[in-house]
């Protein structure tokens, strides 16, 4: 069985290693955790993701450049924007976003 691969992007380590504990939390996901734009550019450069996760704290302008680079090297990539609300809101949202046709 493929495992969806998100990549979840925070700015607190705290809150950051609780959500990809979650989203590991079910077997069909597998969350790889970012704190720095650079570490995820780099990181959604070297791996294969079906899904970007952007957590609270991220300032309008990383949101914006860091959107911008996952779109023009995956255009079909879905990117969500999770600001809290617990695990049953967060698999809402990865749920959603997986059936979606486009964000």
């Amino acid at each position: 069985m493929n495992q969806t691969q998100i990549l979840v992007i925070g700015r607190h380590p705290e809150i950051l290693q609780t959500v990809v504990r979650l989203v590991n939390n079910n077997p069909e996901w597998k969350g790889t955790g970012c704190l720095t734009d650079q570490e995820a550019i780099s990181v959604f450069d070297q791996q294969v993701f079906d899904l970007v996760l952007l957590g609270a704290g991220i300032d309008e302008s990383s949101e914006d450049s860091l959107c911008a680079h996952f779109k023009a090297r995956k255009p079909d990539i879905k990117i969500v924007q999770h600001y809290g609300g617990g695990s049953g809101l967060l698999s809402a949202e990865i749920y959603e976003a997986l059936k979606s046709n486009q964000l």
